[in-house]
């Protein structure tokens, strides 16, 4: 190591630990976790240099470590370096961006929790839970949710080359995906057994309410008098859209809460005027609803309004915010999260249905990757075969209401009902 570098690495360990004693002395309360911390830091940066088998490159070191502490807290807040808010603020002035269609989270690695109706990607029959290995080229592994949303994303008409595993093989597939401007989902209606309505939600885009209140005035003037409201692979939209939704459904009680330190508490309430479906409902979740739609399964388990059936839910539901850094770098941080209306948090913890529908063959809770009943396919009505839909039927005609059922929101969580990646060879 040079002689420069041994004073700068000593130079900055030194107004560390300055900095770290001065706080402890003049302001040690709350901030005390967070000098402990720096001293750690400061002192793994300090072996690194000295110790390490060879010449390390500080840039790498440092934005590899600010990446990890960012997806260290949730699977959406992620770290930017300079070049990668440049090029985020670029794409997301973009007027016209296309897209292949994936929605994304991160469990140790990037996989897909939903794929939207006619995209590229369900065309290339790319389904919830396969996992995305490599994006243009650049290995998944230390990659966040956004940074893999970002080398997606870009011109209409443009391609990029995506290698994914699918869950029912090891081997990795290439498969080049045309970007396209995808249209916003439709809702699927259909009847099952007479007066038994039900609507599938691919995403709770703006006006989905809006469409889901006529639908609803459809089914009342077709004498259907019991709904089941299928909120599986439905993992994206406007928060706003899904509590919009709950209104339709709830006369009195709590929708959702939002909180964090920095924004101001936030609850939504039902409000009896805008109610437009005051029969039985049934929603369907499985580890492929997210984000907006679990509040809303929220909103009609935690208030005894319906039932839902299903698998846990994958814990989304929350609030972020790009703040920009000195350096041109940004980070992308969960400022807010949506609590349920018992007041248990979304974020990371999902939902447990009220009534659980195990996956065919599986005999306990740790669920093998085989015995997994796929959703539906996107942008298709489930037979009336479909377990949960059967379920669902069950209990509607039944008259059982969620409080007959376990009423508990959240349950301890099973194995991920997504397969554990081993890279092949």
């Amino acid at each position: 190591m040079s002689r420069p570098i041994r004073i700068a690495v000593f130079s900055f360990s030194v107004l560390v630990l300055l900095y770290v004693s001065f706080g402890y002395v003049f302001g040690q309360s709350k901030q005390d976790r967070s000098y402990r911390s720096l001293t750690v830091y400061g002192e793994v940066l300090d072996r690194i240099q000295q110790d390490y088998v060879d010449q390390p490159n500080l840039r790498s070191v440092t934005t590899g470590g600010l990446h990890g502490l960012l997806e260290a807290l949730d699977p959406e807040s992620s770290y930017f370096s300079p070049q990668e808010y440049a090029e985020w603020k670029t794409e997301t002035a973009e007027h016209a961006k296309g897209s292949v269609g994936l929605n994304l989270s991160r469990r140790g690695y990037i996989f897909v929790i939903s794929t939207l109706p006619g995209s590229p990607a369900l065309k290339a029959s790319i389904h919830e839970g396969d996992v995305v290995e490599a994006i243009a080229g650049y290995t998944t592994q230390d990659m966040s949710v956004q940074q893999a949303q970002l080398l997606l994303d870009g011109p209409p008409g443009s391609t990029v080359k995506v290698a994914i595993v699918h869950r029912s093989s090891p081997k990795p597939e290439n498969v080049d995906l045309t970007r396209v401007i995808v249209p916003q989902p439709p809702l699927l209606i259909t009847r099952f057994q007479g007066d038994v309505g039900y609507i599938r939600v691919a995403s709770f885009d703006q006006g989905t309410a809006k469409g889901i209140r006529g639908k609803l005035k459809q089914f009342q003037r077709q004498g259907v008098h019991k709904l089941i409201l299928d909120l599986r692979e439905c993992a994206s939209g406007e928060d706003a859209e899904a509590i919009d939704t709950a209104q339709l459904f709830l006369n009195a009680g709590t929708i959702a809460t939002l909180r964090g330190q920095t924004i101001a508490t936030e609850t939504f309430s039902a409000d009896p005027s805008k109610v437009a479906w005051r029969d039985p409902v049934s929603v369907l979740v499985s580890g492929s609803t997210a984000g907006p739609a679990e509040i809303l399964a929220a909103a009609i388990a935690g208030n005894h309004r319906g039932s839902t059936v299903g698998q846990n839910t994958l814990g989304l539901a929350s609030e972020q915010k790009m703040i920009p850094l000195e350096d041109g770098s940004a980070i992308y941080l969960t400022v807010g999260i949506y609590y349920t209306p018992s007041g248990k948090a979304i974020l990371n913890n999902g939902l447990a249905p009220t009534v659980q529908v195990p996956p065919p063959n599986s005999q306990t809770a740790l669920l093998d990757a085989q015995d997994i009943a796929p959703d539906p396919v996107p942008g298709e009505l489930p037979p009336p075969t479909d377990p949960l839909v059967k379920k669902a039927i069950e209990i509607l005609n039944a008259g059982q209401s969620a409080d007959k059922a376990a009423t508990s929101d959240q349950a301890p969580r099973p194995a991920s009902r997504y397969p554990a990646f081993h890279r092949a060879g």
